[in-house]
């Protein structure tokens, strides 16, 4: 019998491309998501009649997660599940309360039952973020948190929730920092997909302030197999930063993705850099030192920031009905100002 995965929050970005990496490996999946507005059964089509494959709907503030857990067994459960948006956060940061550290909680309680009696390993998945602005050098794990948007905060609070566990509770879990993501299924809400997006529809390419913001960004393919090396030799209470340390800011960004679609598509003449009202309490800066999961687990990217965005740009292009769950004002609508700002919109 196939040993089981459970991922939560897989018909997300990162949660779907996991479960491609899963299955991949001759594991048996369950996928546990709630079917927000970022979810999309479009991520996972391939699987609707696999036998390797589950889904259920669940949120995770569902009761019945410890009947979940004990049904199937899990060796380990990838927790994916999280409101992502910074900008969401801003407008409404509720969601994210429930979401990220109620959520989190929620699940704790079943796993700390379930893990009493059954080998298992929790993998929680959070964010650079939770670090705030790193405006010189580069944050390892002993650095402080000190996130800056509600969003950062809820996923801050979610991983000292699993430490605690770990600590008073015993539970078998690691927790992982990513950097920014990129790659296939990404809902275009986020930078890269958003100004794809737009290139293709021949719209105006909205960049924050002085597009100065600079991040770290990692394939989400090579991130899916950090978090695969986490569950296969990485140690229980242990933190794990995972990233590229390759920094670029929005308008490098913007320019690289535009060099990429002029040598492919016909670009409309509406496509042109806008620059819009910053968000507030935007971070300048975030960089990891991912030294520790390389030394440590044998872990480092293999893919090259150019080919993987190029490779991006063509599974959007190429894959257009990815776009018709979406409700388009989730794709066009600005979020994250106050009202009295809302003058620019995408």
């Amino acid at each position: 019998m196939k040993k089981k995965i459970i991922v939560t929050g897989g018909l997300g970005f990162i949660g779907s491309n996991l479960i491609d990496l899963l299955i991949g490996k001759k594991y048996s999946v369950i996928n546990l998501d709630k079917v927000s507005y970022s979810s999309n059964f479009y991520n996972l089509k391939e699987y609707k009649n696999n036998n390797n494959y589950k889904f259920i709907k669940c949120d995770l503030n569902s009761k019945k997660i410890l009947s979940i857990l004990i049904k199937h067994k899990p060796v380990c459960i990838f927790n994916l599940a999280a409101e992502t948006h910074v900008d969401r956060s801003i407008d409404d940061a509720k969601n994210f309360i429930n979401s990220n550290i109620l959520g989190t909680f929620n699940l704790l309680e079943a796993f700390k039952v379930f893990s009493s009696k059954h080998i298992s390993k929790l993998v929680h998945i959070s964010t650079d973020e939770v670090y705030g602005d790193v405006l010189t050098g580069r944050s390892d794990e002993n650095f402080s948190y000190k996130p800056s948007s509600p969003y950062a905060a809820s996923k801050a609070a979610s991983d000292h929730l699993v430490y605690s566990y770990i600590r008073t509770y015993k539970i078998p879990a690691v927790i992982t920092n990513c950097s920014n993501n990129y790659g296939p299924k990404q809902h275009p809400e986020k930078l890269i997909p958003k100004l794809i997006y737009n290139i293709i529809n021949n719209k105006e390419l909205p960049i924050y302030g002085t597009g100065k913001n600079s991040r770290e960004w990692l394939h989400v393919k090579d991130h899916c197999m950090a978090l695969f090396k986490v569950f296969e030799k990485g140690k229980i209470g242990e933190f794990y930063n995972i990233g590229s340390n390759k920094n670029l800011n929005n308008i490098q960004i913007t320019k690289a993705i535009l060099k990429i679609a002029k040598n492919i598509i016909h670009i409309g003449n509406n496509v042109k850099i806008k620059y819009i009202a910053d968000r507030p309490g935007h971070d300048l800066r975030y960089a990891l030192n991912s030294n520790k999961i390389k030394k440590k687990l044998n872990w480092k990217p293999k893919i090259k920031f150019d080919n993987g965005l190029k490779e991006t740009f063509l599974w959007y292009l190429n894959n257009k009905k990815y776009y018709s769950p979406l409700a388009k004002r989730d794709i066009v609508k600005r979020l994250g100002l106050k009202k009295w700002l809302q003058r620019e919109l995408y």
